[in-house]
């Protein structure tokens, strides 16, 4: 954060903030990421059929991992390892193509850590906690300070190493992201209540009756899935869950109620990590979705065409990284009365070419859509052809789906719901294989 040049202490300022940043540059280097990966998103129906809900493609270029690698990445934490299973050639093919600028003269990896029955051969990862871990050997090989244990399912922009500050200050055992929501949508999270000091003293996965923040009692604490540990604290712990019958490996079951239990756990509030971009306008609400149901994905992908998004994907201070095929642009095309290639408050990425017209849409590389065709509100991923004088309204089209000519989806919710996903709000999901059904 710049420090403004009215400051009467600006000398001291800059000398404290410089002396801040080695401190956290200090801790980023000392720190091993952990990224777990394997989860299905069985909620995200046909979209994870063939790809594990990481590797779900998002805001028209990226994967859903891509902001959790971007975030370690930008925070100066270079040593990445992403647990995988469900699924994972496509995940797995993403990193190897676009996250191999690493450089590992400087111990800069990303290192992948697909299920190897380590254990016995009849074991896989039993949870998010078994799949760290099955792994301690390959983190003991660095011997990091700190531990960052973190989902790869979430969109955000998080600054992992004010985090880390914050818990290496308060010489914390083990820290958990928390962000604040509505208590209608707590039940969905593992829901902390927590002390004047910023100490956890309740922990309760999923509660009917979550209960609200001090103060607040229309909302509450939910964590984010991110967590910093102490590294020796965290191989305790893990080796002593190993040991204890009838646990499920988890650690949102199991590691932190534990922690709590004991006192040890601290609360970081994700509204003092959370990245804004300089030019956004003050108050702007600390973004983080989890796009794990068709309506949120759809939600998410579309709120971005809007001209002021919830989620800045264009701060030069905080890219997000991936990989991106080498595509000629985007191209719209004839100029007739009834017949042109139009796009209204719509994100189109490169590759695609474009004579129908699209209204509040998002679509991803390689996409066609032909004369007279309509697409509004919809998410078309790559390489999906619109065939001509189709319509679509508030659809998800998977990759590479031929829309045949004049289809219409989106307009009749019966007919949807025969041949489609369609949600109870109105989205429809469609895919090859329920294009062929039909033919």
């Amino acid at each position: 954060m710049p420090i403004s040049t009215n400051c009467p202490h600006q000398a001291y300022c800059e000398m404290r903030e410089q002396s801040d940043m080695r401190f956290i540059s200090h801790l980023t280097r000392n720190t091993f990421a952990i990224i777990l990966a394997g989860g299905r998103g069985t909620r995200l129906k046909q979209l994870t059929d063939f790809r594990s809900k990481p590797a779900v493609p998002f805001a028209g270029k990226f994967r859903i991992l891509d902001f959790t690698l971007s975030n370690c990445v930008n925070s100066g934490i270079r040593k990445i390892g992403v647990a995988t299973q469900y699924k994972a050639h496509s995940l797995i093919r993403h990193i190897q193509r676009g996250w191999s600028f690493l450089d590992g003269r400087f111990d800069e990896f990303i290192q992948l850590l697909p299920a190897q029955q380590q254990i016995d051969e009849n074991q896989w990862y039993q949870g998010t906690a078994d799949a760290v871990y099955q792994n301690l050997h390959f983190l003991r090989r660095y011997q990091p300070e700190h531990i960052l244990v973190v989902a790869g399912d979430h969109i955000y922009k998080m600054d992992y190493g004010r985090m880390l500050a914050e818990h290496a200050r308060q010489h914390a055992d083990m820290t958990v992201a928390c962000i604040d929501v509505p208590i209608s949508e707590a039940r969905e999270f593992g829901v902390m209540g927590v002390d004047e000091a910023g100490r956890v003293i309740e922990f309760v996965e999923k509660p009917q009756n979550p209960p609200p923040m001090p103060g607040n009692p229309g909302r509450a604490l939910a964590s984010m899935g991110i967590y910093i540990f102490n590294t020796r604290f965290l191989f305790e712990q893990l080796e002593r869950d190993a040991l204890t019958q009838g646990s499920s490996r988890d650690f949102g079951k199991d590691i932190i109620p534990r922690a709590v239990k004991n006192g040890v756990a601290k609360a970081h509030s994700f509204s003092r990590s959370c990245v804004h971009a300089p030019e956004e306008r003050p108050g702007k609400e600390d973004y983080w979705r989890d796009a794990g149901t068709v309506d949120a994905y759809w939600e998410a992908n579309v709120d971005l065409t809007a001209t002021d998004p919830a989620l800045n994907l264009y701060d030069k201070n905080w890219p997000i990284w991936t990989y991106q095929a080498q595509l000629p642009p985007a191209k719209f095309v004839h100029n007739q009365i009834d017949r042109h290639g139009i796009a209204i408050e719509s994100t189109v990425s490169g590759g695609c070419i474009i004579s129908g017209e699209m209204n509040r849409s998002l679509l991803f590389s390689s996409c066609r859509v032909h004369s007279y065709a309509k697409v509004n509100w919809s998410v078309l991923l790559p390489e999906v052809d619109i065939g001509r004088g189709a319509r679509l309204s508030r659809c998800i089209v998977d990759h590479a789906v031929r829309i045949p000519a004049g289809m219409v989806i989106g307009e009749d919710p019966h007919e949807d719901a025969r041949r489609f996903r369609r949600t109870d709000n109105g989205v429809t999901l469609v895919t090859q294989q329920m294009i062929d059904r039909l033919t």
